[in-house]
């Protein structure tokens, strides 16, 4: 009966550095899944948009974050002017450009 007690506590012991070593195989899967569909494109998306930011020119038609519509005016180190409407003119900060419309119209 001993023999049996502790063949079963070493076969639980051994299970248990098993499972042990699992875990942390399964964390770094997720981690890994995690970067390669989230972090990654997400770092390929904001390089995209730097890259865009820095060759805008004059004429370029763009789209403030806060939805606002115009044509480029002036550029500067850190902010645009954009014609709105008629004489109307913005000067907004370059980080909150958004996208390029001018193809799609």
């Amino acid at each position: 009966m001993n023999i049996l007690y502790l063949a079963l506590q070493a076969q639980a012991a051994n299970a248990g550095a098993g499972s042990q070593w699992s875990f942390w195989i399964m964390m770094i899967l997720i981690f890994a899944v995690m970067y390669f569909f989230m972090i990654l494109p997400q770092r390929k998306q904001q390089k995209a948009l730097d890259q865009f930011r820095k060759e805008l020119k004059k004429g370029d038609k763009v789209v403030t974050a806060g939805g606002i519509y115009g044509t480029v005016d002036e550029i500067s180190e850190r902010t645009i002017l954009i014609k709105v409407d008629g004489d109307t003119k913005l000067r907004v900060d370059k980080q909150s450009i958004q996208k390029d419309y001018s193809a799609q119209q």
